[in-house]
């Protein structure tokens, strides 16, 4: 009976602008094998995320590129079909670094366990996974908002601004979303409750920000840069807080990444603005889980995942992710 083979993505050229499937290679290895402390587990989903972009450069960040010739990283979740570590059990499901293949071997201490009966999978790469994470200690830790104050967010409708604007709900802000198109605006103030959205492909953004937020802006989650976080700095309130959590805009420019025009706006409203990566957090990660998913049990939170089947249409389907054609959480399934 032959092994079962392991289908991967490797990274085979530093993509220049907008990655194409030209940039990996699809290639076809013999099954691994977990050594002792490990565990092997079979990809069920995976997280297709815009950090990834940035991994593919070999440039400073805040890990390491990913190498030529490696399995192109990504999270997912997967279930284990053979352990070497005493806690880890055939059939157990864990979240982990696993990266674009169908099997991958990772140490027990690198995998986090979660509950298939709980939660469908696809979620715990969503809410209870790094978008949850990431909205909800971005929001809260770095952007610090107060009940009654304006929270505005970009890229509305995606894996961590539709988080992020709900958050600011639940804590009572006004939320403000930016969305591209009809279908999602709807989304973000019908299904989701923000108090107002911005159709930036059809609207003035400057103008409606100005109109829909008439005492300033108090934080600022940015997941695109460019543009809109131009015209958000121009219209910050006193002592305001800008997160700058991604810059979507910039990440597929053949040339330097379009900084912010507008930055003396924090002098003069004696604002910040703040960077951070949800890594950070990793000790904290238990206190975010347990509160996104309280929110997700009482109806307060919705979350919206986007999956495409098949691992093979991985090139493509990350595409998605900077053409703005994706709707919610992108996920690929294996």
């Amino acid at each position: 009976m032959n092994e079962p083979l392991n289908h991967q993505w490797l990274l085979t050229t530093r993509p220049v602008g907008m990655v194409k499937r030209s940039d990996f290679t699809y290639t076809a290895t013999p099954m691994p094998e977990p050594g002792e402390g490990q565990i092997l587990l079979r990809t069920k989903y995976i997280s297709l995320d815009p950090a990834m972009r940035g991994w593919m450069n070999d440039a400073r960040s805040y890990v390491p590129p990913v190498g030529l010739g490696e399995v192109m990283r990504a999270i997912a979740v997967g279930e284990v079909v053979a352990s070497k570590h005493p806690e880890w059990h055939e059939g157990d499901t864990a979240t982990g670094m696993l990266g674009l293949q169908e099997y991958a071997v990772l140490d027990a201490k690198a995998a986090n366990k979660v509950d298939a009966k709980l939660a469908p999978l696809p979620l715990y790469l969503s809410a209870l996974g790094m978008p949850g994470l990431t909205a909800y200690f971005g929001l809260l830790d770095v952007g610090a908002p107060q009940p009654g104050q304006t929270v505005v967010v970009s890229a509305a409708s995606g894996a961590v601004g539709a988080l992020v604007g709900q958050i600011a709900r639940i804590k009572g802000c006004r939320a403000v979303g930016l969305a591209g198109g009809a279908a999602k605006c709807r989304y973000v103030k019908e299904e989701l409750g923000f108090d107002a959205v911005i159709d930036y492909k059809s609207e003035d953004v400057g103008a409606a920000l100005s109109a829909h937020c008439p005492k300033g802006i108090d934080v600022y989650f940015d997941n695109v840069g460019g543009d809109i976080l131009d015209a958000a700095l121009a219209r910050l309130a006193r002592h305001a807080r800008v997160i700058i959590c991604g810059a979507i805009s910039q990440y597929n420019n053949t040339g330097a990444f379009a900084g912010p025009k507008n930055y003396l706006s924090l002098l003069v409203q004696h604002a910040r603005m703040e960077g951070f990566v949800v890594f950070d957090y990793a000790k904290r990660y238990p206190e975010g889980l347990a509160a996104m998913a309280g929110w997700l049990r009482d109806g307060s939170l919705k979350s919206k995942e986007d999956i495409v089947e098949g691992l093979e249409t991985f090139p493509e389907t990350l595409v998605k992710l900077f053409t703005g054609e994706n709707f919610g959480k992108l996920i690929l399934k294996v």
